[in-house]
């Protein structure tokens, strides 16, 4: 037999947004010596959870346009155009009109996702690339099988199956504490059908985000009626016999995330922005490690000397400290739903003229730029990036979308929404009978304990730890690790270690490292073994289970970018064909 015609075998394990990227690569390079298996939970490629019923109502909408989404197959406009008429008619689109700089309905781009995996497949089977598609089938376990160097997949209802890469990509996972068991308690408004109900009682939301405003905008729907006035302002109308409905927002910040505006650069790159080699440079020059610092100089600070030299005169003394406090200020001094309304006037003026908000993007640009060498941030340096940075980051670039923007506001004159900052040392007690108790200091400094009959708990998808890996073979192969962190300072790490000896380790050599959340993955996402080795056949793309080391991954430009490292590395493993 003639070895060298013997096809690779790959397994995408997922057939959302992130096992679209990793096929799209795989169908895109020119070659076709493998063929590729997709192993989907649910009943269509695609979609995922953000974009399907999992996790969206007609009424929920993306918060990115057309125009800023990386080019799949075809653009979305043109999808639109070959789109079914019950479709299109079902979310109110005219094909003739599509704007490609308006956000579209989440379910609707979820169709658009299906279409495009359809289109790759077509393209696929062209290039004779054999394509087996596995719809309902949970992947049960992956394990890792060193003596023939190939990965088994266990999925339920089938029998297990050999591969030679395993791309993990199974996307969003909310944990199920007290949901089920304590009455009125939601651990996340997801499937959000779930909110479709009256509630003629005040709710708890936890957190601002725009998982928040999801359950939000359901919950409106099903207790009363928006409707515009004269001049074209949306208002509110609440049920009658819904007299007591209220949603109190509680987040530790007290402040909404900011409004979309216009990206100069839909795809938050720039061409100012450090190369890999030049932080290879600076990381052989300063212990192995990256400086938070250095990344804030170099590709945030420093962009600003040409493109906008008075604000860059305003920060090029500040430390990241001087410019969060600076920033914060003005959010933390005016009430959240009067700087919503003024952000939301100045947002309309940006994308009506076609002009960025232009330091708004660069922190978007940032977050992304920080978030692939983040593994080799000190642990010093990372709990300056989540305590000081990354609170700024979450709130200006949600990048909530002006229909949202609208019915928050108009919720809040009508009186039926209000947010109450709780600060970080808040509790929220389940209480047996249902519901919950809020305990936390408000603004005077008194104590507070408020009962809520109803409580959603939307503060996102949380970074999982290593013991909620799902694979528990690879966890008994010890084939993965749980991700941390070194510190840089020995007196830093000795100190820590002394507070908390849970979550900050000491090795052999003497040198402390603190744990985050998830598994240590390299710069390729190949999963990394409890001896410090990669594995060359499993990758992780998975993102709930590497936040540790990825601390902000931002949707579609995250799958864009991780696919292409993913995929460029198993080509190369083996070789040209």
């Amino acid at each position: 037999m003639d070895i060298e015609k013997i096809k690779k075998r790959i397994a995408i394990l997922g057939g959302g947004p992130s096992g679209l990227f990793v096929y799209k690569r795989l169908i895109e390079s020119g070659r076709n010596d493998f063929d590729i298996d997709i192993f989907e939970r649910k009943a269509e490629l695609g979609s995922g959870m953000p974009y399907s019923i999992e996790g969206a109502n007609d009424e929920h909408v993306t918060n990115v346009s057309d125009n800023e989404i990386p080019v799949i197959v075809n653009a979305m406009a043109e999808w639109i155009k070959t789109a079914p008429s019950d479709l299109l008619e079902r979310f109110k689109i005219d094909p003739e009109r599509f704007n490609e700089y308006k956000v579209v309905p989440r379910l609707l781009f979820g169709y658009y996702l299906s279409g495009q995996f359809e289109l790759l497949q077509q393209a696929g089977a062209k290039a004779d690339i054999v394509t087996k598609v596995h719809l309902n089938s949970t992947v049960t376990d992956v394990i890792w099988n060193s003596a023939k160097q190939v990965v088994n997949i266990e999925a339920a209802h089938s029998v297990s199956q050999e591969f030679d890469y395993v791309v993990i990509c199974t996307g969003h996972k909310w944990p199920v504490r007290y949901e089920g068991t304590i009455p009125g308690y939601y651990d996340a408004p997801y499937p959000p059908q779930k909110l479709a109900q009256r509630l003629n009682h005040p709710i708890a939301v936890k957190g601002s985000s725009l998982t928040a405003i999801d359950a939000i905008r359901t919950l409106a729907r099903h207790n009363g009626n928006f409707e515009e006035s004269a001049d074209g302002s949306l208002f509110f109308e609440p049920l009658a016999e819904n007299d007591a409905f209220k949603i109190i927002m509680h987040s530790r910040s007290g402040m909404l995330p900011a409004v979309r505006f216009h990206l100069e650069d839909s795809h938050l790159s720039n061409s100012s922005l450090l190369t890999a080699e030049e932080i290879d440079t600076h990381r052989k020059n300063n212990d192995g490690f990256l400086s938070l610092d250095f990344l804030f100089e170099k590709d945030f600070k420093e962009i600003f000397r040409e493109r906008d030299p008075e604000f860059y005169q305003q920060i090029k003394g500040f430390t990241i400290e001087d410019f969060v406090a600076e920033m914060m200020e003005l959010r933390e001094r005016l009430d959240p739903f009067q700087l919503l309304r003024a952000e939301f006037k100045q947002a309309e003026k940006s994308i009506k003229r076609q002009e960025s908000i232009y330091w708004k993007e660069m922190l978007a640009v940032l977050s992304f730029a920080v978030n692939h060498p983040a593994k080799y941030l000190s642990a010093e340096d990372m709990q300056r990036l989540q305590k000081v940075l990354m609170p700024l980051i979450s709130i200006i670039i949600a990048f909530v979308p002006q229909k949202s923007c609208s019915e928050l506001l108009a919720l809040h004159q009508a009186g039926v929404l209000d947010l109450v900052p709780v600060g970080a040392e808040s509790t929220v007690e389940p209480q047996n009978n249902g519901g919950i108790l809020y305990k936390f200091t408000d603004n005077d400094n008194i104590q507070q304990s408020v009962y809520y009959k109803t409580f959603i708990d939307c503060v996102g998808q949380p970074h999982l730890s290593y013991n909620d890996f799902p694979f528990q073979g690879l966890l008994s192969q010890k084939a993965v690790s749980p991700a941390r962190l070194k510190f840089k300072s020995s007196e830093e790490g000795f100190t820590a270690f002394n507070k908390n000896s849970r979550t900050i380790e000491k090795d052999e050599q003497g040198d402390y490292f603190m744990q985050v959340p998830g598994i240590a993955v390299n710069d390729n996402f190949q999963i990394i073994d409890q001896y410090g080795a990669y594995n060359k056949n499993i990758y992780m793309m998975a993102v709930p289970y590497m936040g540790g080391l990825n601390p902000d991954y931002s949707g579609l430009d995250f799958c864009e970018a991780a696919s292409m490292r993913i995929v460029t590395e198993i080509l190369e493993t083996y070789g040209n064909p």
